[in-house]
């Protein structure tokens, strides 16, 4: 599915929930509280740090990357520490981002916040980013679970001419358990499995994210036009759910 056939089908499925939230009621047939809009709970913004400051050599991405520091980087995969960064801080036509040309294995890439709180990326939430990809590589959306179930979802954004923004909505995906260290789907087994098959994770619970991020399942092809993903900002508009109340 294109990134702009994707977008069209979450535009109709946060549509269709706002249409109804509504005429949702309660027991008893008294309405139910309004489905309220999300909110930005995570940006990650790529920097320069001083200490990348020759603007010649691309650096692997590290902590120092990320604008915000409540927003913590975590890596998957040997790929993950092959990937370089690219683009020009500030600037709205080459946008400073990360580039996975030179990852010779798949990887993935997660953020979490440092408070320890969780994400609820149920209902109206979603996740925006920017990105280009080369050849066949798609951004796939990585999350971890409060169970630290790891999970990549069934959507796939592609641009092959230029950086662009994709949205999608979580609930709206379906998702594949995603092996931590090699980077491979995985199915649910047979004592999981549901009417759309084993391979999907059932009804996994997305009221409790613990990170967020993006997965390429095919190796890079190196410098060049081959094959790689380019990834700008992300920002994640959900509820925050403060970690002691999570768990009580």
């Amino acid at each position: 599915m294109t990134h702009r056939s994707y977008r069209r089908f979450a535009g109709l499925a946060l549509g269709s929930l706002f249409a109804t939230a509504p005429a949702v009621f309660a027991q008893g047939g008294e309405p139910a509280a309004r489905l309220s809009p999300p909110s930005l709970v995570m940006k990650v913004e790529w920097v320069r740090p001083s200490a990348q400051e020759n603007t010649k050599v691309r650096y692997m991405p590290v902590q120092d990357n990320i604008a915000d520091p409540n927003v913590l980087l975590s890596y998957y995969g040997a790929g993950a520490k092959q990937v370089l960064t690219t683009g020009q801080p500030g600037s709205e036509t080459v946008p400073y981002g990360i580039w996975t040309g030179t990852a010779e294995t798949p990887f993935a890439m997660t953020f979490k916040l440092k408070n320890g709180n969780y994400m609820d990326l149920t209902g109206l939430a979603s996740i925006r980013w920017w990105k280009k990809t080369s050849g066949f590589h798609e951004v796939r959306p990585v999350l971890k679970l409060a169970n630290g179930t790891l999970m990549v979802g069934d959507v796939g954004f592609k641009s092959i001419t230029k950086l662009t923004v994709g949205e999608f909505a979580p609930a709206s995906v379906h998702w594949i358990k995603l092996d931590p260290e090699k980077i491979v789907t995985l199915n649910s087994g047979r004592a999981a499995a549901n009417p759309n098959g084993e391979i999907w994770v059932p009804n996994p619970d997305l009221s409790k994210v613990e990170e967020i991020g993006f997965v390429d399942l095919m190796p890079g092809s190196g410098h060049g036009t081959g094959g790689w993903i380019q990834l700008g900002n992300i920002e994640v508009y959900g509820k925050l759910v403060p970690r002691i109340s999570a768990s009580n």
